[in-house]
C-alpha cells in the first residue's frame, strides 16, 4: 500500500530536521486588503511630505535612495 500524504509529509520533514532546518511560521501583511493598501498609502505620504520640508529625514533618503531615473511630481 502507497504512504499516505501525511505519511510522506512526515518523512519529509523529517529529512529536513534531519538536516539542520526547523519549520517556522511567517505572518506578514495581506497585500489584497484594502486596509493595507490605504496604510501603505498614508505612510508614504508622510514621508514623502518630510522629504519636500527637507527634513533629517528626507536629507537622509536623499543620500542613501537609488532615485535614478525617477521623475518627482510636486
Amino acid at each position: 500500500m502507497a504512504p499516505s500524504a501525511t505519511e510522506k509529509m512526515k518523512k519529509y520533514r523529517e529529512r529536513l530536521r534531519g538536516a539542520g532546518l526547523r519549520p517556522v511560521q511567517i505572518w506578514v501583511p495581506d497585500k489584497r486588503s484594502g486596509k493595507l493598501a490605504a496604510e501603505v498609502r498614508r505612510q508614504s505620504l508622510l514621508v514623502a511630505a518630510d522629504h519636500r520640508a527637507e527634513s533629517e529625514t528626507g536629507k537622509w533618503i536623499e543620500q542613501v535612495a537609488d532615485t535614478e531615473g525617477w521623475e518627482w511630481n510636486d
